[in-house]
């Protein structure tokens, strides 16, 4: 066996996602060991794990990030990194990469305090958007229309008293389409994309927006390839705006459901990923 022929899947639970990367390891013979991230301990000497290289898909930015720094201690490769999930799973750090980067994206600014929450408002404009630094599935995001929306939920922030809603992330809310596009990458390479269309501003698949496969066109592919490499490359979802001033990159998931994008392509997502991790183990 090649040094990446053993491949470890982290993660919390086995979703439609996690059942087809097994499925792909045992398609290729790859022996593949479950790691779950509700039983896994840490030591800071090298287990003795049967795995070469480890998927991380675990939907916790927090466990993902320090369960890939002890597997990259241990000497494991991570699909993905530590600091691509470092960097893409909070959008604080992802914009500030992004705007490095010259990826456009949607008009951004970040208070830390109730009292400069309202400077951010106010610099953004009327209607913005809300959004905790870390978070999926559009949850806990708000649009706020008015001072008045947004003095309700700066309320609420104030008194959950957690250190991250103590960070006010405020965008712009972009008029767009009943859709946004998302495009996924597997490394450099673009697997497929789709729409996501919704009558609701949140246009998540995991929140019921209707989904279908979608062109990509020169432009969009080098959108996508920039913001992917911005982040540090991988397995990596960029979901795109369509702005009157152009196409926007609001989000960059590090931990990717592909689920729905599957339905709109014949190729085997699973099936790259797999690949992709061990090509990143044997290197």
């Amino acid at each position: 066996m090649s040094s990446a022929d053993r491949l470890g899947l982290f993660y919390t639970i086995v979703r439609p996602e996690e059942r087809a990367i097994v499925q792909a390891a045992e398609r290729r013979g790859v022996p593949l060991e479950r790691l779950s991230d509700d039983a896994l301990a840490f030591g800071l000497e090298p287990p003795d794990w049967p795995v070469d290289v480890v998927l991380n898909r675990s939907v916790s930015h927090t466990r993902a990030v320090y369960a890939a720094r002890f597997f990259e201690s241990y000497g494991l490769p991570c699909v993905n990194p530590a600091a691509v999930l470092e960097r893409a799973g909070d959008k604080v750090v992802a914009s500030l990469a992004l705007a490095r980067a010259g990826v456009p994206t949607p008009k951004t600014v970040v208070a830390l305090t109730e009292e400069a929450a309202w400077k951010a408002l106010e610099a953004v404009g009327y209607p913005a958007v809300l959004k905790p630094p870390i978070g999926s599935w559009g949850r806990l995001m708000a649009k706020v229309d008015n001072p008045e929306a947004a003095e309700q939920i700066l309320e609420h922030k104030g008194a959950l008293g957690s250190p991250i809603h103590s960070v006010f992330y405020v965008q712009e809310f972009v008029p767009k389409p009943d859709r946004d596009l998302r495009v996924l990458l597997v490394g450099d390479r673009i697997v497929g994309a789709m729409a996501r269309r919704s009558a609701s501003w949140r246009t998540n698949a995991a929140r019921g927006a209707t989904v279908e496969p979608w062109p990509v066109d020169d432009g969009l592919a080098r959108l996508a390839r920039d913001a992917a490499r911005a982040m540090g490359g991988g397995v990596l979802a960029v979901d795109v705006m369509e702005s009157p001033r152009g196409r926007l990159v609001h989000e960059v998931n590090p931990t990717p459901e592909f689920k729905a994008l599957q339905g709109t392509t014949d190729v085997d997502i699973a099936d790259l990923i797999v690949e992709h991790a061990l090509e990143r183990g044997a290197r």
